[in-house]
């Protein structure tokens, strides 16, 4: 008899076997013991491949402030719909709407008063912390851009983070759509009751006696200022007694260079003015992209006036204060070209 047929004589015998893969290979006459709690990989099955640097990598996880902040955005936008549809938001008497100028329009308007233009402000401290006040800046620019940034400066640098409403003219509130976002964005018509009464109620006015000859004149003559007209923004801070801050901006005078002003057309459009500058409308729609110049705001000292409110219709009086406004803003504007040797520098 075999030994096979003698092993399967024994009593408890099983026919089942461990598939012959299954048992460990000898190496040298030596059988390896497997470790304990390990299995063993049979001989023949294929061993997997070992990972490559091409394998892509697992992304890494948002840190939780990261996903806190965006949380917190959606949930302030979606809050801010909310109120609007439901018209749980105040408006003044004058139209303006705190909410929606913080929430829409000065976020978009820093794009270009921080990373467009790059502006830069000082005299703060010259603008009171309460009560009404008068500022009065330089008109340039094509486009009255330099209103809207002083209005971000001011909301963005003072200390109390005060809002500037704007005196605009006739024309800006016939126009449907932009006489609503002035409104909105706290601009008035300008005019003496108007005026009179936001300072009156502790606001800051702002407003540009050159009007449409400061912003509608051509390059050659930058930075010129023009004729203040008969002082009427005197008169309304002497009947209130609030003090006058001139202003002084440098940088709008580059930013749409007029070299003509085709006045036919203009007159048939019912403007105050047609511009021709190196990009429109030679571009098209891609000429009112403004050119990225280095912007330059100083408020000035404050001029008192609350000792002279007797002498609001007196027109020596109007005349000698508008003209010593108009030499302060025209002397800090030869300073600060002085700091911005370079329009376009950093």
């Amino acid at each position: 008899m075999s030994q096979e047929e003698r092993r399967r004589a024994l009593p408890g015998h099983s026919d089942f076997t461990l598939p012959a893969a299954a048992a460990p290979k000898a190496v040298n006459g030596r059988r390896p013991v497997p470790r304990a709690g390990r299995r063993t990989q049979a001989a023949d099955a294929p061993v997997p491949d070992a990972p490559t640097s091409d394998a892509p990598a697992p992304e890494p996880e948002q840190p939780a402030d990261v996903v806190d902040v965006w949380d917190q955005r959606i949930a302030g936008a979606l809050a801010f719909l909310r109120r609007r549809l439901a018209g749980a938001y105040e408006i003044d008497d004058f139209g303006f709407d705190p909410e929606l100028t913080d929430s829409v329009f000065y976020p978009m308007l820093r794009v270009l008063y921080r990373d467009w233009f790059r502006t830069e402000v000082y005299g703060i401290e010259n603008v009171p912390d309460t009560g009404g006040g008068l500022l009065v800046g330089n008109h340039s620019g094509t486009l009255a851009l330099d209103a809207v940034m002083l209005s971000v400066a001011l909301r963005d640098r003072h200390p109390q983070d005060r809002y500037l409403r704007l005196l605009g003219a006739d024309l800006v509130f016939r126009m449907p759509m932009l006489s609503e976002l002035a409104r909105k964005a706290g601009a008035t018509v300008a005019c003496h009751p108007d005026a009179e009464r936001l300072m009156s109620a502790g606001e800051l006015v702002g407003v540009f006696p050159e009007g449409f000859k400061g912003i509608g004149k051509r390059y050659a003559d930058r930075y010129k200022l023009q004729r203040f007209g008969r002082g009427g923004f005197v008169s309304a801070a002497l009947r209130t007694g609030t003090p006058i801050i001139p202003v002084a901006i440098v940088g709008a005078e580059e930013v749409y260079p007029m070299l003509a002003d085709l006045k036919p057309l203009a007159r048939l459009l019912g403007v105050p003015y047609f511009p021709v500058t190196p990009t429109f409308p030679w571009l098209g729609p891609l000429g009112l992209v403004p050119l990225p110049s280095k912007w330059l705001i100083q408020f000035c000292p404050p001029i008192p006036t609350a000792h002279l409110t007797e002498f609001a219709d007196d027109p020596m009086v109007v005349y000698n204060l508008s003209d010593q406004v108009r030499e302060t803003i025209q002397a800090t504007l030869h300073t600060l070209l002085e700091k911005r040797p370079d329009p376009f520098g950093p």
